[in-house]
């Protein structure tokens, strides 16, 4: 007879317990910002006792980034695990053009495969590095972190769903239903930040999925500032659902690669 032994619960420690995170990003992440009184870093703290350096900016978009991570060597070089971004909503409020990753030329390279070796004739892409596209804003921003730290680990965050935003007469944001001044919807944002992943290697938290927030339906309203005027920026209740996500999303990745 076969004897079957007793399962016994294995203790898992967070792999971003007690480490030192750098944020980057826009108002949903600045501390400055009075959509809550606390973020969803801060949630974070209290459940992982993350050390949180936060370098987001109200009103920031995907070409900041750069400044951000330049902010963040000056004051703690490599003392620091990993590094957190979210950002992109401003960029489709601001109609950026998405544009693309690569451009394509025909060149020569010298290959072999079961001959004798030659050069011979390809297509070669090149990334694009404009920061008057989307796609090029976000090369720019990767290839500066790949460069600046290249032994940290990255993720990026998609950007969340988004209703009305009526901060006054002269900024006034409609909901994400409608394409924004250069004929795009917001869905397009988010899935280039998934394109990006794929492109430089770096993990994506698919947030706009993940945390459930749907603002465009008034019963999430409970989740946003003020459902009359700003349905853009979580209360506290939607940044500790964030956090809650971004709890169980990251004890699938590692914080860092430290022996």
């Amino acid at each position: 007879m076969v004897t079957i032994p007793a399962i016994t619960a294995t203790k898992v420690q967070h792999p971003w317990q007690g480490k030192r995170v750098a944020y980057f990003g826009d108002s949903i992440t600045d501390p400055k910002n009075k959509g809550a009184k606390k973020h969803y870093w801060a949630y974070l703290q209290e459940m992982l006792g993350i050390t949180p350096y936060v370098y987001a900016v109200s009103g920031r978009q995907w070409n900041d980034i750069p400044r951000q991570a330049e902010q963040l060597k000056r004051e703690h070089g490599n003392d620091f695990d990993a590094i957190i971004i979210f950002i992109g909503t401003n960029d489709y409020n601001a109609g950026v053009p998405i544009g693309k990753w690569f451009t394509e030329d025909s060149t020569k390279v010298l290959a072999a495969i079961h001959k004798p070796k030659a050069m011979v004739t390809r297509m070669k892409r090149t990334m694009v590095m404009n920061d008057s596209t989307y796609c090029g804003r976000i090369n720019i921003a990767l290839s500066t972190l790949k460069k600046m730290f290249p032994t940290k680990q990255i993720v990026m965050l998609t950007p969340i769903h988004r209703a009305i935003a009526n901060f006054n007469d002269k900024n006034i944001q409609p909901t994400e239903e409608y394409q924004n001044e250069c004929g795009e919807y917001l869905d397009r944002y988010v899935n280039s930040v998934k394109e990006a992943g794929n492109i430089w290697a770096i993990p994506v938290i698919d947030l706009n999925s993940t945390c459930g927030l749907y603002p465009i339906l008034d019963e999430f309203s409970q989740y946003f500032h003020d459902k009359n005027t700003d349905r853009l920026h979580p209360n506290d209740a939607g940044h500790i659902r964030i956090a809650k996500t971004l709890y169980y999303q990251l004890l699938s990745l590692p914080c860092s690669f430290d022996n």
